[in-house]
């Protein structure tokens, strides 16, 4: 059994308003499976793949009150190619940020809801991963998460240093999982998080069981009807394990 990486959710204020921002900036399709649910994914893509993790933005009235732990960082080609991307962005309403970051080669921006990003310089570059690079973990130490998703999912360690770690599909496509190591510690519920989906004719119980078994921790929603399940990672950051298919 193993499940992939197929999609990060983020909480939105206003998903049709910041679903058609990240439409924009990444240049892919809306759609809806629901109110309050914008679900946006490249032209022509089939659900699901390992060349794209989607985004989902799902309404809440949850306010943001700190830097996410989740973030995206987008790829570029060359110096041209990040300058046109940084000022395109602010065109569509996204705003340089200032996270401490201090004199790097790329550039820090926030979304119209404040969520944090980065445009990545062209020094190294990500081969066939699509406009997304890398979906970036905050966390305390690179290499027990890259063993925990490793052993989670059937997503490959390309490479762990005391700073990071870095994971993509096994296929050698799509997007990079990368896991940064930063001293902030975690103090609300995350933001953005990931979602893990079991493969056709796997047992979402079994699939559960076999991720707690590995350090994973339920999260208990009271009376709540959904269909998957929510659980936290070996640093609490919260997930949800979505049913296979």
């Amino acid at each position: 059994m193993a499940t992939r990486l197929v999609q990060i959710t983020m909480k939105a204020r206003d998903d049709s308003r910041l679903g058609a921002f990240w439409a924009k900036a990444l240049g892919w399709e809306v759609s809806s499976e629901g109110p309050g649910v914008t679900n946006l994914e490249p032209p022509g893509f089939v659900y699901p793949d390992p060349v794209a993790v989607c985004v989902d933005l799902v309404v809440s009235a949850e306010p943001k009150t700190v830097k996410n732990r989740v973030h995206l960082d987008l790829a570029t080609r060359s110096p041209a190619h990040q300058a046109e991307l940084v000022e395109r962005l602010r065109d569509l309403g996204a705003t340089l940020a200032d996270v401490g970051q201090g004199d790097v080669p790329w550039v820090v921006m926030a979304d119209p809801e404040g969520n944090e990003f980065c445009v990545l310089d062209w020094h190294d570059p990500a081969q066939d991963t699509g406009p997304i690079a890398s979906v970036v973990v905050d966390c305390a130490d690179p290499a027990a998460m890259a063993r925990f998703y490793a052993e989670a999912t059937d997503w490959t360690v390309h490479r762990v240093t005391g700073h990071n770690a870095v994971l993509r599909s096994a296929k050698g496509v799509g997007p990079y999982l990368q896991f940064l190591r930063t001293p902030d510690p975690k103090t609300v519920w995350n933001r953005v998080h990931l979602d893990l989906r079991p493969y056709p004719g796997d047992d979402l119980e079994a699939e559960a069981a076999r991720l707690r078994a590995l350090g994973a921790t339920p999260v208990d929603l009271g009376d709540s009807d959904i269909h998957w399940k929510v659980l936290t990672d070996t640093e609490g950051n919260e997930f949800c394990l979505l049913t296979p298919g």
